[in-house]
């Protein structure tokens, strides 16, 4: 396997997968994302109810799929694709070794401890793991090259812990991870609640000696912190905690000024961004932006959706006022 890497990514190849993977997985997440807003994932509440050979177990698959990307931030990391020349890896106490931390503790809670927690998950098809390793192996390839590029060994310095945006960076990082943690755990109780009152029938038999019919609800309206304002406070925290991860370890790119945004409405520009060479695109988008831009394209219709089957499942007894991922905005 690492011999193949090598001959790829050898002798400056590294950077075309790189730029190549940087464009397409920008433009891939900007077209998916209208179409989600379209479809339904098939996972979690919208899995598909049909052919039982295309659903996998939630949990099991959850945790396949989301531990793809640290395994491959890492191979990157070590084999610096974009360097020319072998390269010793970052020291201990270097800004790279933080930012490559701080990922690792992301993925750690997301790919073992919360799902290890979590007291049943949904079926998936089969279709939303095999996506989800495709975006989470570019996803890894791109941050893990990044960051162990000599653009960023340049880059950062000791004066990098000093810098205002590094230090707004990791405490908005810090401040979304522990609220991502926190909401989600609010709607591991609801599952704990439910599994109890589950079990509870089961135990609970007829005088037939026949168990009672088991409880169908697994869903409850969630409680607390930023579920007061938004339908997906959990969405909300993440965001932010890629936003402060991205401001900490790379410029901000006007690639993502309002005024480039509009543009994309455009068909001229569209033909322009497709038929540019990939090291021409965005030469100034990082991949933490990239994956920033990416984690909103990818779970705003999501959370829209979910939105639209909160206010249909619970009628009337769903806070009207509750936005749907943005507390007061959106």
């Amino acid at each position: 396997m690492s011999s193949i890497w090598l001959s790829l990514f050898s002798h400056g190849r590294g950077a075309f997968w790189y730029n190549t993977a940087r464009k397409w997985f920008t433009i891939g997440s900007l077209l998916v994302s209208p179409v989600l807003m379209v479809i339904n994932a098939p996972f979690g509440r919208f899995t598909l109810q049909g052919d039982s050979r295309f659903l996998v177990d939630g949990i099991k698959s959850w945790i396949s799929m989301e531990l793809v990307s640290p395994a491959v931030f890492m191979f990157a990391f070590k084999s610096s694709p974009l360097s020319y020349y072998p390269t010793a890896l970052p020291s201990l106490y270097s800004p790279q070794t933080l930012f490559a931390s701080l990922f690792f503790i992301h993925y750690l809670n997301r790919a073992i401890i919360s799902p290890l927690r979590t007291p049943s998950r949904s079926k998936s098809h089969i279709i939303v793991p095999l996506a989800a390793v495709v975006f989470n192996t570019i996803n890894g390839f791109l941050m893990g090259s990044y960051f162990s590029s000599p653009y960023v060994r340049i880059m950062f310095s000791s004066q990098t812990y000093q810098q205002p945006t590094f230090i707004a960076g990791i405490t908005l990082w810090a401040l979304g991870f522990a609220g991502n943690i926190m909401h989600d755990e609010i709607l591991l109780n609801i599952r704990r609640n439910a599994k109890t009152k589950d079990k509870a029938k089961e135990e609970n038999e007829d005088a037939d000696g026949k168990p009672k019919e088991r409880a169908k609800e697994h869903y409850a309206i969630p409680q607390g912190l930023l579920y007061k304002y938004v339908s997906y406070p959990n969405y909300f925290c993440e965001w932010v905690e890629w936003f402060g991860f991205a401001l900490a370890s790379a410029p901000f790119p006007v690639e993502l000024s309002l005024g480039a945004l509009f543009s994309l409405f455009s068909k001229q520009t569209w033909s322009s961004i497709i038929s540019s060479p990939p090291q021409a695109f965005a030469p100034n988008l990082a991949p933490p932006w990239i994956f920033l831009l990416s984690e909103v394209m990818l779970m705003l219709p999501r959370a829209y959706k979910g939105h639209l089957w909160y206010k249909e499942k619970f009628g009337d007894r769903y806070p009207k006022e509750r936005r749907i991922v943005i507390p007061l905005v959106l």
